[in-house]
Order: structure tokens, then C-alpha cells, then sequence
């Protein structure tokens, strides 16, 4: 008695590159431009990352410069100023990142409980208004408002009986000066990625807790807080990240000679050594050596979140 064997199902071959090409093409036009933007500007710029292993002299080129090895890194470890503005850099990122992360979360939630509409629209527009402004201008702003002699706020401090607080020209005033006139320009351009994750939680959670008669600050700290959580462990892995980083202008503007001791950053040495000296070599090692801690503090907080229980970014 013959028996029927079974056929065994077709495999289809799954369509190639081509078919989504040719499918998709408007999609992969549109891709174009932002992947020539990075390679043009991020890729290509880390072939002149061998300068800090070269006695570079721009007029001879790559080629043309003696190779030198670590003898750069050497001078670097060795050198005071270096590790002033490692240490400034350090410490001030450190207290940005104390003041500064909580900050648009707090505005945020503060921001999703008001119920007037026009006023949270209102408020929310002041608030991102002095992320557009360059920081010359906001130095400028805080040089008229905090000057020791002329500044508008000593001045009426004076005329209401105290006496002038040296905001810029006193070093630890001058540190606190720093970070909340940071904070207030960064938090309310950072509180955009919270509302739209609050924006995201079911209003079903709000109205259950609720009808069990949950009040405002309860339905925050068990609703809220934990639904946007892993949002900030993403925002602080990628300001963790930005800890050996410093932004030039905020620093270069706000400084002045009489707080140099904490001013100086790894930005304003960067700027000092390589357009000023003519050092191009020290200052491609420096940012070679921010770069390579910035990465290794993104992966180890990383893997702490995901020990947590959390997604991480990698």
C-alpha cells in the first residue's frame, strides 16, 4: 500500500536590497543629506585625530610631520594647567548635573498640572526663550545685572542697606553664578522631552487613582514619576556622557581674570593651546582623551541601568 508523502512548504526567497530600494526610494532620497552631513562633518574629521601622534606643522601636512607616538599624551599628564582644567571641568560639570538634571523634570510636571491653557502656553514660551539667546548675550546680561559697582542688582542692594555680593569676581560666587545662570538657560528647552513623555501616560491611571482618592502630589510620585522614569535614565546616561565635555562660550564669556582658578575649563585650554600656541597636536590628545571618557562613562551607566532594570540606550 503506497503511502502520500507530504509536501514540504515552498520557501520564498525574501526580497533583496533592490526591492526596497526601488520600492521605498523616496525614503532612502530623503536619508541622503543627514548621512552626507555625518560623514562630511563627524567621520571625516577623525582622520586629523593622528595629529596628536605627530609633530603637525600645517604647512607640511599628514605626511610631511615627524610622528612623534605618546610623547603628547606625556606632556599633557604632566602639565598643572591640564589637570586645573581637568578638575574645573570636572567639578563644574558635576554641579551642573546636580542643579541642572532635576530641574526640567520638576518644570515639567509642574508645567502638566496647570490647567489654564493659555497660561501654560505662555508660561512654557518664556521659559524656552533664553535657549535661543547666544551666550554673549546672556554674559552681557549678567555683567548689567550682577556687576560688584554697576550691576543693577548690587545697586539696589546697596540702596536697601546691604552690601554689594561679588557674583563674577569672587570665585565661589562666581561658581554659583555659573550654574543657576546654566540652569536657567537649559531647563526650559529640557522640560520638552518630559511633557511629551507625561504626555504619553494613560489618563485612565489618573482617573483610577482618583476614584481611589489619590490626591495631586500622590497621583505624581506613584503615576507620573514612574512612567517617565525610563526617560530620565536615557537623559542622565547621555549626561553622563557630557561630564568630561564643556561648552566654550559659557565659560569663555563669563570669565574674567579674577576667577580664573575655576573658569578655566578643558574647552578654554583647548582654545588657549591650539589656536593661540599653536599646539594643534596637544589639543587634538586632549579631545582624543575627552572623547574616550565620555564613551566609557556612557557604557559603565549603560550597564548600570540595565542592572536596574532598565533598557539603557546600547
Amino acid at each position: 500500500m503506497k503511502t502520500k508523502t507530504q509536501s514540504k512548504p515552498e520557501i520564498k526567497n525574501s526580497p533583496g536590497f533592490l526591492f526596497y530600494l526601488k520600492r521605498d526610494w523616496q525614503l532612502y532620497a530623503l536619508i541622503v543629506f543627514p548621512l552626507l552631513f555625518a560623514i562630511v562633518f563627524k567621520f571625516l574629521p577623525m582622520l586629523g585625530l593622528s595629529i596628536a601622534f605627530l609633530d603637525y606643522k600645517p604647512i607640511r601636512g599628514f605626511s610631511g610631520s615627524e610622528f612623534i607616538g605618546l610623547k603628547v599624551f606625556k606632556e599633557i599628564f604632566t602639565s598643572k594647567d591640564f589637570f586645573v582644567s581637568l578638575r574645573n571641568t570636572l567639578v563644574l560639570n558635576l554641579l551642573d548635573l546636580a542643579a541642572g538634571f532635576p530641574a526640567p523634570i520638576i518644570l515639567a510636571i509642574l508645567l502638566n498640572e496647570i490647567t489654564c491653557k493659555w497660561y501654560k502656553k505662555l508660561t512654557q514660551t518664556v521659559l524656552y526663550l533664553p535657549h535661543f539667546l547666544s551666550w554673549v548675550i546672556i554674559a552681557g546680561l549678567a555683567y548689567q545685572l550682577f556687576s560688584p559697582q554697576s550691576g543693577y542688582v548690587n545697586i539696589l542692594l546697596q540702596r536697601l542697606g546691604g552690601e554689594a555680593i561679588p557674583f563674577l569676581t569672587e570665585k565661589y560666587h562666581w561658581a554659583a553664578s555659573y550654574i543657576l545662570i546654566g540652569v536657567w538657560q537649559s531647563m526650559g528647552w529640557g522640560t520638552i522631552i518630559y511633557l511629551a513623555a507625561i504626555t504619553s501616560i494613560s489618563g485612565d491611571l489618573y482617573e483610577a487613582a482618583t476614584v481611589d482618592g489619590a490626591g495631586r502630589w500622590r497621583k505624581i510620585w506613584n503615576i507620573t514619576l514612574p512612567c517617565i522614569k525610563p526617560t530620565i535614565v536615557v537623559m542622565l546616561i547621555m549626561a553622563l556622557g557630557r561630564i568630561m565635555g564643556s561648552n566654550f562660550e559659557r565659560p569663555y564669556t563669563l570669565s574674567n581674570p579674577m576667577v580664573t582658578e575655576f573658569s578655566d575649563v578643558i574647552a578654554t585650554y583647548v582654545y588657549r593651546m591650539g589656536l593661540q600656541q599653536n599646539r594643534y597636536n596637544i589639543a587634538t590628545a586632549v579631545g582624543l582623551f575627552q572623547s574616550l571618557v565620555g564613551v566609557v562613562l556612557v557604557l559603565l551607566a549603560d550597564k548600570f541601568s540595565k542592572l536596574i532594570g532598565e533598557d539603557g540606550i546600547v
